[in-house]
């Protein structure tokens, strides 16, 4: 069920800890109806918040603005404690989150995050105008080619060919770049699980590494034939992934 509250829309379904899914740069609400499917009836409030990556003044446009919408998403809805789960350019926002609002959460999921080093898709805008150039650029993301379907390539084209829109992904992934996370991850204490495909090209597996390395309290999860988005390409085994670890951490 999507939810539009004011500037806020979203996904909501179960009832329990809220368990907070972001999404990446050219991500949208259905990165996660797996996950919405598996968490709800197992004592988790799922919350899939729409992120304003297009809607923002450019002028603000940026990893920092982004975090502060999710800040103001969560009180909006009057979370106390949560869990966020982001993929992408949304595991950096969870980490920049836990930098500026520490208190407000339990533990954090990254898959595929970026902060510390991801490969841009800004060599494609010169090119935005060539869907088979795009479509190649989308499939390289994922290891499962059959996540990139025809919907999700036109998502993508239409994304990079409207112009203000491929003005603000730039915005975005250069703001991204500037705001490297190495430094401050290192005093992050709270539980990080670590979820990485093998064949991530975007954040290859050297990134999950040192994040690994960095953050003092985290797990790594690899899974096999998988790209940037295990959520997606692999949904039963990420999530029983995420289950099991946050039953043990609660145990813990």
């Amino acid at each position: 069920m999507i939810v539009s509250e004011g500037k806020f829309e979203y996904l909501t379904e179960g009832s329990g800890t809220p368990l907070i899914f972001l999404h990446g740069l050219m991500g949208n609400l259905t990165n996660f109806q797996h996950q919405v499917n598996y968490f709800s009836v197992r004592g988790y409030e799922v919350v899939i918040p729409l992120l304003p990556l297009y809607t923002m003044p450019l002028a603000t446009t940026s990893v920092t603005s982004l975090t502060k919408f999710v800040k103001k998403f969560i009180d909006h809805k009057g979370y106390t404690k949560v869990i966020l789960v982001g993929n992408s350019l949304g595991g950096h926002i969870a980490l920049l989150f836990q930098k500026l609002f520490p208190d407000y959460l339990l533990s954090i999921v990254l898959s595929g995050s970026s902060g510390l080093y991801e490969a841009a898709m800004g060599n494609s805008y010169p090119r935005r105008g060539d869907r088979a150039y795009i479509a190649e650029r989308v499939r390289d993301v994922f290891a499962v080619k059959e996540v990139a379907t025809e919907e999700l390539i036109d998502q993508v084209f239409s994304t990079v060919n409207d112009r203000m829109k491929a003005i603000k992904t730039l915005a975005i992934s250069k703001s991204a770049i500037r705001h490297n996370m190495a430094e401050d991850i290192t005093s992050f204490h709270l539980p990080v699980c670590l979820i990485w495909g093998r064949q991530d090209a975007v954040t290859p597996p050297e990134v999950a590494d040192k994040f690994h390395e960095l953050l003092p309290n985290s797990d790594l999860f690899w899974i096999d034939n998988c790209g940037h988005a295990a959520m997606m390409e692999h949904p039963q085994e990420f999530n029983i992934i995420v289950d099991e670890w946050l039953k043990k951490i609660e145990v813990a």
